[in-house]
């Protein structure tokens, strides 16, 4: 495995990231200011349904012994209507966080595609960094995102974005779209919750289980009351991310677990979301933040990786992907790609949809029309909530 790169391009981004936090002191992506349908459709449609409105046909007791935990292929829902995340208290205590593992999103070598005139050589590994502890103080946008599948208690990461509705009240997250669906032959994960900053002090796994909650769970957990993505990704994607994986994004839209307060003023910070990036050749750098978990991480460490962009393609005629060098494993999932905006600050572009499964490679879709509709339709149906 190569050693991570230096280039002027990665001071470009690391200056860039200082500049979004300033005076909030984080040194990864963040801003100052204080602050879908479950079935194939045309491409943006937006899909998604409540949750905490009603229990949707789990058991009185929000599901706990309910029938969140019934994965019967027949049975599991699907569909927009049917989306339901009902609360249900202390479900995501620290042992449990920790023994979640990360949904596969990996793509064979020997599976990669070859050059359709938009796939640029493939990078060089870049070795991932852990980032600077307290997490709070320097990427407290960057969390976990924690969920029910058929195998048990599964973990992504994620990313605070601004809401353009409710201009420094965010409560908008975003992630992959594997992370909240698993695609073409299943449904809506469950009991899909947000974890700004985790594990704030980076413990170690055999620590987490004792630890204090404010330890593990900073601001809090914050579960998903609506969650929206691609109909190409829930018509497509796989567990290699398919061709579904050019639409791999979510918006989640979370509530506190009490008070008025909003995600983005407890956490000090939240990303502009740009669908207008420009092409990759454009673009000197892009760093990549997340908690990878599979072999050789372990999901405790929060950790990035600053590289140039190229252009990865996996179908004729699918929208061509970003590609960067980066060793970063499952867990990463979700976790938000960032680049400098036209003022110098911090701006969301992508997520991790895929890696190599030699981890040397990660893998997001290029932010589009389709993205940004179902970012606006989110944010329009809880405007002034």
């Amino acid at each position: 495995m190569r050693s991570k790169r230096s280039s002027p391009a990665t001071a470009v981004v690391a200056l860039a990231m200082a500049a979004a936090i300033g005076a909030c002191g984080v040194t990864a992506p963040g801003d100052p200011v204080p602050a879908a349908p479950a079935s194939a459709g045309t491409a943006g449609d937006v899909t998604g349904g409540p949750a905490g409105g009603g229990n949707g046909g789990f058991g009185a007791d929000g599901g706990r012994d309910g029938d969140w935990r019934n994965w019967d292929k027949d049975g599991w829902r699907r569909e927009a209507q049917d989306f339901t995340n009902p609360v249900i208290e202390d479900l995501w205590r620290p042992e449990r966080m920790n023994a979640a593992q990360p949904p596969p999103q990996t793509l064979a070598e020997s599976d990669a595609p070859g050059d359709q005139g938009v796939t640029d050589p493939e990078p060089r590994p870049v070795a991932a960094e852990e980032e600077a502890r307290p997490y709070h103080r320097n990427a407290a946008p960057v969390g976990k995102v924690f969920f029910d599948g058929p195998a048990g208690p599964m973990v992504c990461s994620a990313t605070v974005v601004k809401d353009p509705r409710s201009p420094g009240r965010s409560n908008l997250v975003w992630t992959a779209g594997h992370c909240v669906h698993a695609g073409r032959d299943g449904g809506w994960y469950r009991n899909i919750a947000f974890v700004p900053a985790y594990n704030d002090h980076g413990l170690t796994p055999d620590s987490l289980g004792s630890a204090r909650p404010h330890e593990v769970t900073p601001y809090g957990v914050y579960w998903a009351d609506w969650v929206s993505t691609s109909a190409e990704w829930i018509g497509l994607g796989g567990p290699d991310g398919g061709a579904g994986a050019p639409y791999d994004y979510a918006v989640m839209h979370v509530r506190p677990k009490e008070g008025t307060k909003s995600l983005e003023e407890t956490v000090g910070a939240a990303l502009d979301v740009d669908f207008d990036a420009p092409a990759a050749r454009h673009i000197p750098s892009i760093g990549a933040w997340g908690y990878p978990a599979a072999h050789p991480f372990n999901g405790a460490i929060m950790h990035k990786c600053i590289d140039r962009p190229g252009r990865l393609s996996l179908a004729p005629g699918a929208p061509t992907m970003w590609r960067i060098g980066c060793t970063m494993t499952g867990g990463s999932s979700g976790g938000g790609w960032f680049a400098g905006g036209p003022d110098g600050r911090s701006v969301l572009v992508s997520n991790t949809s895929i890696s190599s499964d030699t981890a040397g490679w990660l893998a997001g879709p290029r932010l589009d029309e389709g993205a940004r509709r179902i970012y606006t339709a989110v944010s329009e149906k809880y405007a002034g909530g």
